[in-house]
Parts: structure tokens; sequence; C-alpha cells
């Protein structure tokens, strides 16, 4: 039996889905170690810090000024200068006294200053800011105990106030690229197995359309063998005589002349 062959190449549109599945695939693995260096690594530190009672013990602004980097367009930047201000807390994890910082930014900015103002052309603007933040933390803080994050084995020295990552940037920076990189193999598996049952179901169909045009070949042949086979068993001649049996033709000389019945006589 002679081998059905197939096509196992791809069309067009299953190439641009294959495409576009492996696009999403090396997107989700880009975009994985991108977000996992930027932002994963950093929100999992922040997580370490374990919340704790912090009471305000004194709120100092010391002489010691510091430099800031304004904008002012694309092409047009400054310094400027603003003064420092220094909140001392008493946490309940460690018992000890220790500078607050408003969140993990600015203690990497300034880790001398527990709040370091948005940056303004203006040095009197910078300096209204940072003692708004002095008279609310001397006045409504001083007697109440609030919420900090103290982590022992990074910075005993230090609490914040709050948080600049939580959960859901953990949340965001495992899910979107896990999305994109199961996405693009459901496609791509998708593709493969749709090509490959269209590829079994065309040999069925070969083979299937192979069987028929042999049977009716076979069909259409039958009745002509019957045919012929039903003219030898009608001649009896040809049944009874051995010699036109063992030869199938019998023919006469080429010069042969027929001789009467009265010249034998004669």
């Amino acid at each position: 039996m002679a081998k059905i062959r197939v096509s196992y190449e791809y069309s067009e549109a299953e190439d641009k889905s294959i495409r576009l599945g492996l696009f999403l695939i090396a997107c989700g693995i880009l975009s994985l170690f991108i977000l996992g260096f930027c932002w994963l690594s950093p929100t999992l530190q922040s997580l370490q810090s374990k919340p704790a009672n912090c009471t305000v013990v004194s709120v100092l602004r010391p002489e010691e000024m510091f430099e800031c980097v304004f904008t002012c367009g694309a092409d047009c930047k400054g310094t400027s200068l603003y003064p420092c201000l220094q909140i001392f807390v008493n946490n309940s994890e460690s018992n000890s006294v220790a500078l607050l910082h408003f969140d993990e930014q600015q203690l990497v900015l300034n880790p001398k200053c527990s709040y370091v103002p948005p940056c303004e052309r203006d040095n009197q603007k910078n300096k209204d800011s940072v003692l708004w933040w002095e008279d609310y933390f001397t006045k409504e803080v001083s007697s109440q105990s609030f919420t900090c994050f103290f982590n022992q084995q990074r910075r005993p020295d230090d609490v914040l106030w709050r948080r600049s990552h939580d959960t859901s940037v953990l949340l965001h920076c495992v899910l979107w690229p896990m999305v994109s990189l199961l996405l693009g193999t459901l496609i791509v598996l998708l593709t493969v197995c749709a090509r490959s049952l269209a590829v079994r179901a065309e040999a069925l169909q070969k083979r299937k359309c192979s069987y028929e045009v042999c049977h009716d070949l076979s069909a259409a042949a039958g009745p002509s063998v019957r045919r012929v086979n039903k003219a030898d068993d009608l001649n009896p001649r040809t049944n009874s005589d051995p010699e036109l049996l063992s030869s199938p033709t019998r023919t006469l000389p080429l010069f042969a002349v027929p001789v009467r019945r009265r010249d034998r006589e004669h």
C-alpha cells in the first residue's frame, strides 16, 4: 500500500499566532526579571520591617542646611536649600530611641533627617514645608502613639513612618509577567495541537478516499469479468475440444485451395 503523505507546513494565520505566543513568552520572562530587580527586591526588604508602636520623644531642627535639586523645564535644573528636621521616637520593639523617617526613599535620600520636602526653587517654600511638619509632630502627635515599622537587622537606629511598598506591589510584580507567560504558552500549545489534529484528519481523509477509489474500481471491473466467464461457459466447442483448449487459435495455410467433391470421385 502506498504511503500517504500530508503537509506539516503552518498557514500564515498559524504562523502569526505562534509568533504572538513566543512574543508574549519573551515579554513575560523579561518583565519578570526587570520587575523582580527593580521592585520585587525593595518590596521584600520593606516587608521585612515589623510594625511597632512609636511615641515621639523630641523634635529638633538643627542649623545645618541641605541641598536638593529642582527642575524647571526640560533643560532647566538647579539646587536649593532646606532645613533638616529630626524626629526621635521610642519604639516598642527595641525599647530604644530611634530616628523617624517618612519612608524608605527619604531614608536613602537623606539618612540624617526625618523629612525631605519636595524641592522648590524658592528656599522659603522648602522651609515652610519643613516647619509645617515640625508643628504637626510637636502639637498633634507628641502625646499620641502611632504605628511605625522597625527592622532590627538592617537599620536598628531608624524607624519608618510608612512603607513605600506593600503586598500589592509584590502581587503586581509576579502576577502580570506570569499572565503573559502563561497566555503565550497557551497560544503556542493550542496552535500546535490544532495543526496536529488537522494533519491527522487530512491523513484519515486521504486514506478513506484511496480506499473508496479502490473499492469503486473493483466494483466496476466485476461485471466485465463475469460476462467474459459466462461467454466461455456458453461455448461448448471451446469446452469439449482439447485442441481448442490447448491452442487458443487455429489458422489455415496461406495458399490452401478448396477441393470440390466431384473432382474426388474422378
